[in-house]
């Protein structure tokens, strides 16, 4: 009996060591479990934050995509008036050119009259001033006839 008691007490105290030695091995595994728990809470924390500023980047820059979007097409529309009235300012130039080439025509036609009507004019007045010459003449001897009767 003694010796059994002594290879009982034997591996109490074995299995008193052993439960001591897994009661430390529980304490460093807990102590770790709860530094992993917070290394994943701060982990998780750290990926919602990383998260949450992607989400408002992204918002950001759906934001900028949408602007640029509205400028883009505020752009072509601009652009397309401008090729109206490029279009609209190229018809009236043409127009312009044809009016003023119909300008110079009808410009050299008068040029062409008013020369003609100078030529005219100029030949009427000497056969004027020849007519009016005559006519002084013609009273220069009416008045000696005149004079001559009264003498």
């Amino acid at each position: 009996l003694k010796e059994e008691n002594a290879i009982l007490r034997s591996k109490i105290k074995k299995l008193q060591i052993l439960s001591e030695t897994q009661a430390d091995k529980m304490r460093k595994l807990e102590k770790k479990l709860e530094e992993n728990k917070i290394k994943e809470e701060k982990e998780a924390q750290d990926l919602e934050a990383m998260v949450q500023h992607v989400e408002q980047n992204l918002q950001l820059m759906t934001k900028r995509a949408a602007k640029a979007e509205n400028s883009a097409a505020k752009l072509r529309q601009e652009n397309a008036q401008l090729q109206a009235e490029l279009r609209n300012s190229r018809l009236e130039q043409e127009e312009l050119r044809a009016g003023l080439a119909a300008a110079k025509q009808n410009a050299e036609a008068a040029l062409q009259q008013l020369r003609r009507v100078t030529a005219s004019s100029r030949a009427s007045i000497r056969q004027l001033l020849s007519g009016a010459e005559s006519l002084q003449l013609v009273a220069d001897l009416l008045k000696s006839i005149d004079r001559i009767s009264e003498v």
